[in-house]
C-alpha cells in the first residue's frame, strides 16, 4: 500500500498542485486547510462541506498529520501542557504550549516548537542534547506540532487559536534553516495558521554565518540569541558553540541583524550561581550589548539532574536586573512556565518517563 502523505508538508500553493495530480480539483485546497488549520479538524469525515466520495479519496490519498501524540502533561500550576510527539520513524520529540493571562479567555497561546530530534551544541545547562543528535525535523513535522496543539485549543474552545509561535524547543533551529523558514512561511501563510511574522521567534545559540543569512531574509522576525553570559571566558565554558563564534563575532552580526531588518534584539541570559549572575557580570553585558536595539529576557535556571549548574537566588537576579536597568539595559525576568512537569526552558528531551501523563 502507498504510503499516506500528510497535509502538512505542502504549502498551499504545493497541496494545490498535488490535489489536481490526482484528479481532485484544486479549488479544494482552500477548504481542507481551513478545516485542518483553522478548525483543528483531524478527520476527514467531519468536513461536512465536501462530499462523501471527496473524503473517501483524500483517505486514500493523505492524513492530516505525521504526528502521534504519546504522552501530554498539564501543569497545575498555570496550565501549560507538554506533549511528547512520536514521528512515523519512531523518534520522539517534546513540545510546549503555554497560555499566557486567563486560562479561560487567554490574551495570547504560544506554542514553543522543536526543530531536531536531540542536539549537537552541547550547551552545559541543556538537557536535549544530552541524547545526542539523531536528525532535522521535517518542514511538515515542525508544522504537525503546532497543529496538534490548535488541534487541543480548539477541542475546548473553537474561539481561541495558538497566536504566537516561538522556535526554542529542541535542537538549534538555524542548523535546519531550510525547513525552519518553510515552517515560518507555512506559519504566516493567511490559508494555513495566518500567524504574523512579529508574533514568531526563532531562537539560536550563535550560528553567525546562519545569522547572516536569516537577516537577509528580511522578515519582521523575533530573533532571540542565547548568550548567557558576557564574556568569552564563561561563554566558552558552558556553550561549545562560542570557541568557533566568539562573542566579538556574534555581537558584530548582531548589529547587522539590527541594520539589515530594522527589528530589535532579545538576549537570553539564564541566571547560574555563581557563574553569571554577579552585579559585575551585569556591567560587563550592558558593555557588550550596548548600542544596540534589544531587550534582555533573564531566565531563571530550570534544574536538569545532569548538570552541576544551581540556580542564581532571587536576590541575585533582582541586583542583576536593577543594574542592568540603571546602565540603560531593558530587562525583563522571563515568567517561568511548567516547571512541575519538565517543561520548562533547557528542559526538553527525548522519550523519558513515558508512562506519565495522559492521552
Amino acid at each position: 500500500m502507498e504510503k499516506l502523505k500528510s497535509i502538512c508538508d505542502f504549502n498551499p500553493e504545493q497541496f494545490q498542485a498535488e490535489l489536481r495530480e490526482n484528479n481532485i480539483p484544486g479549488f479544494r485546497t482552500g477548504q481542507i486547510f481551513c478545516w485542518v488549520f483553522d478548525k483543528g479538524i483531524n478527520d476527514f469525515e467531519l468536513m461536512t462541506n465536501l462530499s462523501k466520495e471527496l473524503r473517501n479519496k483524500l483517505q486514500s490519498f493523505f492524513k492530516i498529520s505525521p504526528l502521534e501524540i504519546k504522552v501530554k502533561e498539564v501543569s497545575k500550576i498555570d496550565g501549560t501542557t507538554k506533549v511528547l510527539y512520536q514521528l512515523e520513524d519512531g523518534e520522539t520529540v517534546e513540545s510546549v504550549m503555554m497560555i499566557h493571562g486567563s486560562m479561560i479567555n487567554p490574551e495570547r497561546i504560544t506554542v514553543c516548537v522543536s526543530t531536531q530530534v536531540g542536539c549537537t551544541m552541547g550547551c552545559s545547562f541543556c538537557a536535549t542534547g544530552l541524547g545526542g543528535f539523531k536528525r532535522n525535523l521535517t518542514k511538515g513535522e515542525i508544522i504537525g506540532q503546532v497543529l496538534g496543539f490548535q488541534q487541543l485549543v480548539k477541542a475546548s474552545n473553537q474561539d481561541l487559536r495558538v497566536s504566537n509561535v516561538v522556535y526554542m524547543g529542541m535542537g538549534e533551529p538555524l542548523l535546519n534553516y531550510d525547513n525552519l523558514m518553510a515552517s515560518v512561511k507555512m506559519l504566516n501563510h493567511e490559508d494555513v495558521f495566518n500567524i504574523s511574522y512579529r508574533r514568531i521567534s526563532i531562537s539560536t545559540c550563535g550560528l553567525v554565518p546562519r545569522i547572516k543569512k536569516l537577516a537577509q531574509e528580511k522578515l519582521p522576525l523575533v530573533l532571540a540569541i542565547s548568550l548567557h553570559g558576557a564574556t568569552d571566558q564563561v561563554r566558552n565554558q558552558i556553550m561549545p558553540v562560542n570557541q568557533q563564534y566568539p562573542l566579538a563575532e556574534l555581537i558584530e552580526v548582531c548589529k547587522y541583524y539590527v541594520k539589515a531588518t530594522g527589528r530589535k534584539i532579545t538576549f537570553e541570559y539564564i541566571m547560574l550561581d555563581g557563574l553569571n549572575d554577579s552585579v559585575d557580570d551585569a556591567a560587563k553585558l550592558a558593555g557588550l550589548i550596548k548600542g544596540i536595539p534589544a531587550n534582555v529576557n533573564l531566565i531563571p535556571y530550570n534544574r536538569v539532574s545532569e548538570s552541576g549548574h544551581r540556580r542564581s537566588n532571587k536576590k541575585n537576579v533582582k541586583l542583576f536586573a536593577t543594574r542592568l536597568a540603571k546602565l540603560g539595559i531593558e530587562a525583563v525576568v522571563r515568567e517561568e512556565k511548567g516547571g512541575d512537569i519538565s517543561a520548562a526552558c533547557g528542559q526538553l528531551r527525548q522519550a523519558r518517563q513515558e508512562n506519565r501523563g495522559e492521552l
